[in-house]
């Protein structure tokens, strides 16, 4: 084995989708990991046993330090796509900052996944921006081994979603050029098993290497195939002249993913993913997964309704902190019910918020609210739940985002939206006297400008209406044990 158990492993990005199912692997097969978050409430959250969680931003270099002291091995698992409009320099500057303090710390390794394609194509934005971060991060001095792969299939997956909801949800498509590119899928469980192999292969030293699962199919075959495995059928009618942003609009709207991450994924399409390079099955013997068991493995996890890990997990949103109660301009809508159901029957109910349970009253105008947020370039209401009644800190639930959980206490939702300011949805149950417990729905908005305010003052009736008769029928489902 090429590494110590004994050396300490650093993986960044582990609330994100690969990082999520990397962690308790390596784990499981006897690392000593640290995980760097932002917010390590959210990793706490996964009750992951034996890792250390240590508080870090790489696009903060002094909170670095910290997190690389006494590491032999990080895992750099970071992106900015979907948060920020100017995110190939925000990856640069990321990469800038982890290597400079990474080779500060005597960090030996850092193993990166990037994307597949073809230096010598012209490259999509979000494509270029992944093979850039890897030369940024070599040019630290570390040994870097470079993974790049084509889109993922598995579970929770950004790419298998697309491909997943076209097919389920569209029986017809106009389709663009970019059907016709070829690209070399690979399953999620073949991933983790090379970024691991990697780390007990020396051949994997300092090498820029190609991942798939081994079989080429286009876009087309692609979904026709995912159809078939869902028991539908697809039509295909190519128009040559539909762009990448509008095919990434009808993504937006058709798909769980939203326009900020659809629109880079799109562009990058156009470009052919292929591994011409196959060294690394040399060094790393693996069962690859063919693509349809790797697509049925996915659906079947989609029925189970769990996801270990899913791409709306990663937010880089600020964390709201409790001192914005004391800002002025703070708006509230405060509902409290005092009642004698059990605080094991109210929170149950308020578990299940969103997804397929909705949100109690007049469900209709809460995904209209999310298509108009789809239609400006929002999250909308399809990204759902990770889990129909678990929830953990850092859980999207349609377009909100869980901020703080404690079970059977608080529920808190932070938007993320588009609005003119920030708003959160707090959920709060507490025991009065005699059996009696106060249930308590606040409201929550930060203006961002005169605008934001407009906007609170022009919807405090109906704002009044919604909450009210929501909070009033979460306690009578409590009552009714179902809703």
């Amino acid at each position: 084995m090429f590494i110590h158990h004994n050396r300490k492993i650093l993986v960044t990005g582990a609330s994100g989708y690969v990082g999520g199912r990397l962690v308790p692997e390596l784990v499981r097969k006897g690392y000593q990991v640290r995980c760097m978050v932002r917010n390590p409430k959210v990793l706490k959250a996964r009750n992951w046993p034996n890792i250390e969680i240590v508080q870090g931003d790489v696009l903060k270099p002094d909170t670095l330090s910290a997190a690389l002291q006494n590491i032999d091995t990080a895992y750099y698992l970071i992106h900015s796509m979907g948060n920020k409009s100017n995110f190939e320099v925000m990856d640069i500057l990321a990469a800038e900052n982890f290597g400079k303090t990474a080779s500060k710390a005597g960090v030996s390794r850092i193993i990166y996944l990037g994307g597949l394609a073809k230096s010598s194509d012209k490259l999509s934005p979000h494509l270029k921006s992944r093979q850039t971060v890897g030369k940024v991060l070599r040019k630290s001095g570390i040994q870097v081994t470079e993974l790049r792969a084509s889109i993922i299939i598995g579970s929770g997956s950004a790419s298998f979603e697309i491909i997943r909801d076209l097919a389920k949800k569209l029986p017809i498509m106009i389709t663009p050029r970019w059907v016709r590119s070829n690209c070399e899928p690979i399953a999620i469980k073949n991933v983790i098993e090379y970024l691991i192999g990697c780390l007990e292969s020396s051949e994997t030293v300092g090498q820029i290497l190609e991942i798939g699962g081994g079989e080429i199919f286009t876009y087309e075959q692609m979904m026709k195939i995912v159809a078939e495995l869902m028991g539908k059928k697809i039509i295909m009618i190519p128009v040559p002249l539909l762009t990448s942003r509008l095919s990434a609009y009808w993504l937006n709207i058709v798909t769980s993913v939203p326009m900020s991450i659809a629109h880079p994924l799109v562009e990058g399409l156009r470009n052919d993913s292929i591994c011409s390079d196959r060294r690394i099955q040399e060094w790393i013997k693996l069962d690859l997964l063919p693509f349809k068991i790797a697509v049925q493995m996915a659906l079947e996890n989609d029925k189970k309704g769990y996801l270990e890990s899913r791409w709306t997990e990663a937010s880089n949103l600020p964390s709201y902190s409790d001192s914005a109660e004391l800002k002025e301009g703070i708006f509230h809508n405060k509902q409290i019910i005092h009642t004698d159901v059990s605080r094991e029957k109210l929170f149950q109910v308020i578990q299940k918020l969103g997804g397929e349970t909705g949100w109690y009253y007049a469900n209709w105008l809460w995904k209209l609210r999310g298509l108009l947020d789809r239609m400006i370039g929002g999250v909308g209401m399809r990204r759902g739940r990770r889990h129909p009644t678990d929830i953990r800190i850092g859980d999207p639930i349609d377009f909100w985002r869980v901020e703080n959980y404690q079970i059977g206490k608080i529920l808190k939702l932070r938007a993320e939206m588009k609005l003119s300011g920030q708003a959160w949805l707090e959920f709060e149950v507490k025991e009065a006297e005699h059996n009696i417990m106060t249930f308590k729905q606040t409201a929550t908005f930060l203006p961002a400008n005169w605008f934001g305010k407009l906007y609170w003052y022009l919807t405090i009736p109906s704002h009044y209406f919604i909450f009210r008769k929501m909070a009033k029928n979460i306690v009578k489902a409590a009552k009714r044990e179902i809703y």
